[in-house]
Order: C-alpha cells, then structure tokens, then sequence
C-alpha cells in the first residue's frame, strides 16, 4: 500500500506557523499513514463504516471482503438484502447498492483524480450517503491531497481542542486554525489525530 507522502518541507512549514503543533510534531515523529488507491473500495468502506468505532469498521469491512469481490459488478449484482448481511444498517446497504448503480451507469470515478478538491466534491456530494466528511477521507486516503482539515472528523477537532487547551471548539476558531495549517493542512491532520488520543 502506498503511504501519505509528507516531510521535512511540509514540517517545518507547520512548526515555523504553528510553535505548538510545531513542538507535538517534534515529540510524535513521522507518522505513516496507508493510502488506499482503489476508489471504488475506498468509497465503499467510507459510506459502510461511517459513524462506527474503528473496531466495528474492521469487522464490517473483513465480512465485506470475505463475502464479496470490492467491484461495481460484484456489488452491483448484489440485492441490498445481501449487502446488508455483513452487518450493516439497510440504509448504508441501500446507499452502496445506488453507488455502484452510479458508477456502473457511467460515473467516472477516475477522472475524480485529475480535479480540484471542490470539484471532487461536487461531484461526490450528490450521490446519497455520501457527505462531506465522506469526500474529505477520500482526499486525504485515496487521492492523497495536501490541504485537507475536516471539522466534521471528531478526532480532528478532539486533537485541535487537546493540543490547545481548549474546552470549545466553534467553527470559527477550527477554521483560524486550519487557515494556519495552509498549504499542509493533511500533514497537520495526521499529527491532530496523533492528538487526539492523548
């Protein structure tokens, strides 16, 4: 698998912005992160494991992979019944059967590669179960994008909010933040999830 590909350019950019994320950086070290290429999959597993502890996420996506092959003609043959049979509710199960119908009806998810962020969105956002924090993991996981801070990621915000002592996290004050974090923002997401667990 390949990995998220960040390093000294990108650190020293934050740490000259940003003293405090810039010494949690120092005390954390590179953290490697798996990209997944596969956009069809990475797509599936984000609309199946969304709103689920990361326990629960492995279990649903390996009963995916022992049940089915991860494709638009392997899930799209599949009644929303089977899709749900690996332990999901029958809405996810519904959104991922209207996905692969999108994707084997023409959408073109690897021309997704070559737009901007907004345009992914844009493009993404319309299919149903699938939101905004949806199209930021993909950026970040699939895609590789540099500058993505998701406020609707609660460990994102859990991190932001441990790393400065905060009590309360608004909108307004995340997005102070993630403005600092520009152009870089992925690489200061990495180390806010690094936070959040302390």
């Amino acid at each position: 698998m390949p990995i998220f590909e960040y390093g000294e350019k990108e650190i020293a950019w934050l740490s000259k912005r940003d003293k405090k994320l810039g010494a949690f950086i120092e005390r954390a070290g590179f953290i490697e992160r798996e990209l997944e290429p596969d956009l069809f999959a990475a797509l599936v597993s984000s609309i199946a494991t969304q709103q689920i502890s990361n326990a629960a996420a492995d279990t649903v996506m390996k009963r995916f992979e022992d049940k089915f092959s991860l494709t638009p003609g392997c899930l799209g043959a599949a009644t929303v019944d089977e899709i749900q049979s690996v332990g999901i509710s029958f809405r996810k199960a519904a959104y991922i059967k209207g996905f692969c119908e999108a994707v084997n009806g023409g959408f073109d998810l690897e021309a997704l590669r070559a737009l901007p962020d907004e345009e992914v969105a844009a493009k993404l956002l319309p299919i149903k179960g699938i939101g905004p924090w949806t199209v930021e993991m993909f950026l970040i996981f699939s895609l590789g994008r540099p500058d993505v801070v998701s406020f609707g990621d609660y460990a994102i915000r859990k991190g932001m909010m441990n790393l400065y002592g905060l009590k309360e996290l608004d909108r307004a004050k995340f997005e102070r933040r993630r403005k600092r974090y520009a152009p870089y923002g992925t690489t200061a997401s990495l180390y806010l999830w690094e936070a959040a667990v302390l």
